[in-house]
């Protein structure tokens, strides 16, 4: 057995919340170490999203999602213009193909307004149009506050940012054991990576993702029964073959069962549709079933009538960290601090999903006030 190392901080999981919290405990004095169980940063959940800048619009409001993604998008779009990450303002219309959607538009900006986000415009279908000739609405809202951004090139400016405040990175790098009263008087948590590696950390903050809830379950120490029941969601998107006739992101006016099928763009202007919402048992079923995009043609044709046949192709699955189930409401962020669970040190990042990477500076800044 390896002799136990101190530390005064321990993040699990180098995806982009747990970059952005090293990243910000390093910065402020803090010796810590990110551990990453594989073999490269930000190859879960962080790599397998939209890549969108989301402004802040559909969140309950007072929700953590709600104040984190409003602040974390001005923090990440100064952070990106200060560092040269790519990334773009391509702003978004959010369109009413009916006469009962157009009548949603209003208490979308309102719900919108109540966030923080001022900045949404309301559009005749003609405005829309102008602005996107292959657009079908009735009437539409332009956010022009959403973007896209290059999320590797992101996580790899904050690993350089922690690393030259002295912050370490240490890959595949499993944690086997966490014991929260089993380190020394001053280090009272205990990591144990698969390899041997004992840490005794004064604080460690768990960001591990897909597996933030497994982990919490495995505390040496921590109640949990003050734990929610994991789940999880699979979205699927599918790829535009050839070049999109759009310009900006297009999203549907929300139904009940989510955002609907929207269309993204990456930065070199490719076009993806999705994702969907599909609940599955086993967080690592990442395969695109091609069958699931035949219900995305007619969905897609209410804003773009003129889609081909065969123009879409499977393209790639995300799964999102759910803390609520499938009939439930969705759940809010849940940053689960000492005040919460009484163990000095601790903070454990539940159902991080959407807007997770958007809100990732914020939710680092909100980490850190929580450990006081």
């Amino acid at each position: 057995m390896l002799p136990m190392e101190q530390v005064e901080a321990v993040v699990i999981g180098a995806g982009v919340v747990g970059l952005a919290v090293g990243r910000a405990l390093a910065l402020s004095g803090r010796e810590v170490i990110v551990l990453e169980s594989e073999n490269a940063i930000g190859t879960g959940t962080s790599s397998r999203n939209s890549e969108v800048i989301h402004a802040g619009i559909y969140y309950p409001a007072g929700s953590l999602k709600a104040g984190l993604c409003v602040q974390g998008k001005q923090m990440l779009y100064a952070y990106c213009a200060d560092r040269g990450v790519a990334h773009q303002r391509l702003g978004k219309l959010i369109v009413a193909t009916t006469p009962e959607q157009v009548l949603a538009l209003d208490g979308i900006m309102a719900k919108a307004a109540s966030n923080g986000v001022h900045d949404l415009q309301k559009l005749t279908a003609a405005q829309a149009q102008a602005l996107e000739p292959a657009l079908f609405c009735e009437a539409a809202l332009l956010s022009p506050s959403t973007g896209v951004i290059d999320s590797h090139g992101y996580m790899l400016a904050l690993q350089g940012d922690m690393e030259n405040a002295g912050g370490l990175l240490a890959l595949v790098s499993p944690v086997q054991h966490i014991g929260v009263k089993h380190g020394t008087a001053t280090h009272p948590i205990r990591v144990t990576t698969q390899d041997g590696t004992e840490l005794a950390c004064q604080v460690l903050v768990n960001a591990a993702g897909l597996s933030a809830m497994a982990l919490a379950e495995r505390m040496d120490g921590l109640d949990i029964s003050l734990l929610p029941q994991a789940h999880y969601a699979k979205g699927n998107y599918f790829t535009l073959a050839g070049k999109a006739p759009f310009s900006r992101l297009i999203y549907p006016v929300p139904e009940k069962a989510g955002l609907g099928v929207h269309l993204t763009l990456d930065l070199g202007g490719q076009a993806k549709f999705g994702p969907d919402v599909q609940w599955v048992d086993d967080p690592a079923d990442l395969q695109v079933d091609p069958r699931r995009g035949d219900a995305f043609y007619a969905e897609v044709r209410k804003y773009w009538p003129d889609m081909a046949d065969g123009a879409l192709q499977p393209g790639y699955a995300g799964m999102r960290p759910k803390i609520n189930a499938p009939h439930e409401a969705a759940a809010d962020f849940m940053i689960q601090g000492p005040a919460d669970h009484g163990v000095p040190g601790l903070v454990n990042l539940l159902g991080i999903e959407s807007p997770g990477l958007t809100s990732s500076l914020a939710i680092a800044q909100e980490v850190c006030a929580r450990l006081g």
